[in-house]
């Protein structure tokens, strides 16, 4: 393979069943997930050195091969994941090849890079915070991040596990309904209300919510008016500081001792996350994970298998490469914005390509109740 856009840390061919569903579609596997005799690097060559080689696949990696995607590499990620730009302080800068200017996104962007780059036909990534449905945004193909606890993530690399979520790239929806299908994704019946979330559309820069207009107005003509809901009315900031918190608290119990012990050499932008987690307290974590309770009642309210909310999946289209990590760092607290909520509630979102700013592709995304993966992808491709 010639990996124009720099996606693999490592490529291979690993076919799968000769008669499964998504026979003669390819597969990259972000590297975090274990394909078994390759390292499970998870962007960091101090991690990839002090663990052991798997000697068995991931449990979704077995449900790709056994739906008959042939596996041709795992793919860079952002250092432990941690992070939604798709930079990567040893490993360099996947090619978004939507843009070349931008970043692809991350954490997952070698996956969406070798989807956008026309490499492979599916991308297999993880979201936590926006993992994929960032850079889907930002490379403009579709991006699902699916509802939490429905794919197994046994033998993949852990963040934040109360947020962690399997999802994948492709480049048009029949792709993304096979793969949902064959993962076993639970059909689900057609939302009949559109929710318009005001303070997160207040959260996107003009020139977005006008590229973005076309595609919501196609909803409308099919569903009806949008109807205008206030999603977070103690404010988005707080929900966003909520999510940091409840976030950070996880990574650090589950990667703290590993950080301590090995010291390992974290880029910018990481290694200050890493020493945020280290220094919360105990006040701070029960009062954000209070608050998290408080916000998915609040979700648990406003979604259901009826309605589905439409939204920009980012502000505007990606960074451009040559941002200064302290303005990258920016964007991606701004960005979190408009992510925090389904990783909060635990809830499948799908960003669609829905339009360009600026030479830079913008999504939008459709959020659903619990277990509305499917008919999320069916939505969109019906549009």
């Amino acid at each position: 393979m010639d990996d124009t856009a720099d996606a693999f840390i490592e490529t291979f061919t690993l076919p799968g069943a000769a008669d499964g569903p998504l026979g003669g579609l390819t597969l990259a596997v972000k590297d975090l997930y274990d394909v078994a005799g390759h390292v499970t690097g998870f962007g960091s060559p101090d991690w990839a050195a002090q663990h052991p080689v798997p000697e068995v696949h991931a449990a979704v990696v077995d449900r790709f091969l056994a739906a008959g995607a042939t596996v041709l590499g795992k793919t860079h990620t952002d250092e432990l994941a941690y992070s939604l730009l798709g930079v990567n302080a040893h490993y360099g800068t996947p090619k978004n090849s939507a843009d070349p200017r931008r970043v692809p996104g991350g954490s997952s962007s070698g996956s969406v890079a070798a989807v956008a780059a026309g490499l492979v036909d599916i991308g297999l990534g993880s979201d936590t915070g926006g993992s994929v449905r960032a850079p889907a945004s930002f490379c403009g193909v579709w991006g699902l991040r699916t509802t939490h606890g429905l794919l197994p993530l046994t033998g993949a690399r852990p963040l934040a596990p109360s947020f962690d979520t399997c999802g994948w790239f492709a480049r048009d929806g029949a792709v993304m309904a096979r793969v949902a299908e064959a993962m076993g994704l639970p059909a689900a019946e057609a939302p009949t209300q559109l929710l318009l979330p005001v303070d997160l559309w207040a959260q996107a820069d003009a020139e977005t919510v006008a590229a973005l207009a076309p595609a919501l107005a196609d909803l409308e003509a099919r569903m009806g008016p949008a109807c205008p809901v206030v999603l977070a009315p103690d404010g988005i900031d707080r929900w966003c500081e909520t999510f940091r918190i409840t976030q950070a608290a996880e990574i650090w119990q589950t990667h703290g001792d590993w950080v301590q012990a090995a010291k390992p050499e974290f880029g910018p932008g990481v290694a200050e996350r890493f020493a945020m987690a280290a220094a919360l307290t105990e006040g701070q974590i029960a009062d954000a994970r209070a608050h998290r309770l408080e916000i998915r009642q609040r979700l648990a309210a406003v979604m259901t298998a009826e309605t589905v909310l439409v939204l920009p999946t980012c502000p505007s289209p990606a960074p451009l490469c040559n941002m200064d990590a302290a303005a990258l760092d920016a964007f991606r607290s701004r960005a979190l914005r408009s992510l925090c909520p389904a990783g909060l509630g635990g809830l499948p979102q799908l960003s669609v390509p829905a339009g360009v700013v600026d030479g830079g592709p913008v999504g939008l995304s459709l959020i659903g109740a619990a277990g509305q993966d499917r008919a999320l992808i069916a939505l969109a491709a019906a549009t």
